[in-house]
């Protein structure tokens, strides 16, 4: 099942399950549609495969498949520093 990640990995802009703006690649990182395009063309920083727009998940199969509640944010040079960043990252 897809994981729904709750957050952009770049900036921490929320990412609701039912938003239009979370891009994803294959490995399901995570990002808003703004840091795709201004900071990685489109690009996953992480694996280099395409990031494309993350399906909605309905709101009536949330509650038996809801998204994810941990946050995740990763140092890119693309995204500056940013406050509140998880040392412990998991990276590709």
């Amino acid at each position: 099942m897809l994981l729904l990640k709750p957050n952009c990995e770049c900036c921490d802009r929320d990412l609701p399950a039912e938003t239009a703006l979370a891009m994803i690649c294959s490995f399901e990182c995570t990002f808003c549609s703004d840091c795709a395009a201004k900071h990685f063309a489109g690009i996953c920083p992480n694996c280099s495969g395409e990031l494309t727009r993350r399906p909605a998940r309905p709101a009536a199969k949330l509650s038996g498949f809801p998204a994810a509640t941990a946050r995740f944010v990763k140092a890119h040079k693309a995204c500056g520093a940013r406050a509140g960043m998880d040392a412990g990252s998991a990276s590709l």
